[in-house]
């Protein structure tokens, strides 16, 4: 048996939708709580399958976890493993992140380079870089990051060459267990930082600028426990305004900040979406059918990577014609394809992607590649005539807590159902 999500389109949405904890958000300040043999309690914890493989990652490292719903607590008395082997962390890019607990708190670690979705080659050189100018000596050998600090780590000033979140993460958490100041430039300025700044202090680091191109860390030789809220999801949140915007209707999505979101809201705006923000929420409602946009991904306040493929399904239905220019990953199109089967008008050359609008797309059983690949699937499903099939949606589980119930109970039909593969025997190649 495998599962599908299938989808009866054309359905208005009204309502409110509450978003769940931001799974960019929840995986590094979990990985964080291997800095410290003191207890972090964790409330707002998305049900999510990297979740739950981030769990088990920590207690490979001799984490006593305690999880129930929303609640985790975590301890790590002593650090027992110093290795994270390629079967650990190549179901999620964000294992590789315990590289720096294990080498600020171990003064050793072994770990594989990362997999997780093909959206780009993703590579990991500013946070060995960063970790190498903290005085770390690397060796990378067959996909394997050997990294030793037998004297500890240093503080350091430390040029970032690109604003990445991960690396922005990963010097963080190696600086707050390194006494001195550690000097981050150009880093990565995303609301997930901004988070992890705030659990670091809690735990009695001392991080200033998160939100800016410049943090300071002033590091200390123990960090103790914390109780973190982790922050609402910006891409989940997202999901439901452009599916909102597309379907008609009045939709309010709450449980995030309206900062969270950099040029996003403009953008619904040139879209003519009227956006609507409130402390913890964002109300949009359609004046009609949106109208096409010109777009490009970048480091935040840019619109977000993880959204291009959202308003890209969006953009399908449009008025007018859409450019959609990819400036993060140098694979992510692999979407374009599957709207393409439901009757989208897309033209994709290198990292750019024009999308003409059409009146309305038609059903079809199609593939998710990745976490977002999959949800734009899912609003371009909504705006569908008849009946979408959505295949491997285990990719979209990865980042999406009770998908299907919340869509449904803003009025889509949308639902998770299972198919047999002796049903497709003679369907041909």
């Amino acid at each position: 048996m495998s599962e599908y999500i299938e989808i009866i389109g054309g359905s208005r949405l009204d309502g409110e939708v509450r978003v769940s904890g931001a799974k960019n958000a929840v995986l590094p300040l979990l990985i964080a709580s291997l800095l410290t043999n003191e207890q972090v309690e964790f409330s707002n914890v998305p049900n999510l399958h990297d979740v739950n493989l981030t769990v088990q990652l920590l207690q490979y490292f001799g984490a006593d976890v305690e999880h129930r719903k929303s609640q985790v607590k975590v301890a790590v008395p002593r650090l027992v493993a110093e290795e994270a082997s390629y079967s650990l962390v190549k179901a999620m890019r964000a294992s590789f992140w315990v590289l720096a607990p294990l080498l600020a708190r171990g003064r050793a670690a072994r770990v594989a380079l990362p997999g997780g979705d093909i959206i780009g080659a993703r590579p990991v050189d500013i946070h060995l870089s960063g970790l190498e100018q903290m005085g770390a000596d690397i060796k990378v050998k067959h996909g394997v990051v050997y990294a030793t600090a037998l004297g500890g780590l240093k503080p350091a000033t430390i040029d970032m060459r690109f604003p990445s979140v991960g690396a922005t993460h990963q010097l963080m958490m190696a600086a707050a267990l390194t006494p001195g100041t550690t000097v981050l430039k150009g880093a990565a300025r995303e609301p997930e930082v901004i988070a992890l700044a705030s659990m670091l202090n809690q735990m009695g680091g001392e991080v200033e600028g998160a939100g800016s191109d410049t943090v300071v860390i002033r590091g200390r030789e123990h960090l103790g426990g914390a109780k973190v809220q982790i922050i609402g999801d910006r891409i989940e949140a997202g999901t439901y305004m452009l599916a909102g915007a597309v379907m008609g209707g009045e939709l309010t999505v709450s449980g995030v900040s309206p900062e969270f979101f950099g040029q996003f809201l403009e953008i619904l705006d040139q879209m003519d979406v009227s956006v609507t923000p409130g402390t913890d929420f964002i109300r949009v409602k359609s004046r009609g059918r949106i109208k096409g946009v010109k777009v490009k991904t970048g480091p935040f306040p840019a619109l977000a990577t993880d959204l291009q493929p959202l308003l890209m399904s969006a953009a399908c239905v449009a008025d007018g014609v859409s450019v959609v220019e990819e400036g993060i990953y140098e694979a992510r199109f692999r979407h374009a394809s599957e709207l393409s089967r439901m009757g989208a008008n897309i033209q994709v050359d290198g990292l750019s992607a024009t999308i003409t609008g059409v009146e309305c797309l038609s059903g079809a059983p199609v593939e998710a590649h990745d976490i977002r690949a999959g949800a734009g699937l899912v609003i371009a499903g909504l705006a569908a005539q008849g009946v979408t099939q959505i295949h491997e949606p285990q990719h979209i589980r990865r980042g999406y807590e009770s998908l299907e119930d919340k869509l449904r109970r803003v009025g889509a039909r949308i639902g998770a159902k299972l198919s047999d593969p002796e049903d497709y025997l003679f369907t041909g190649c």
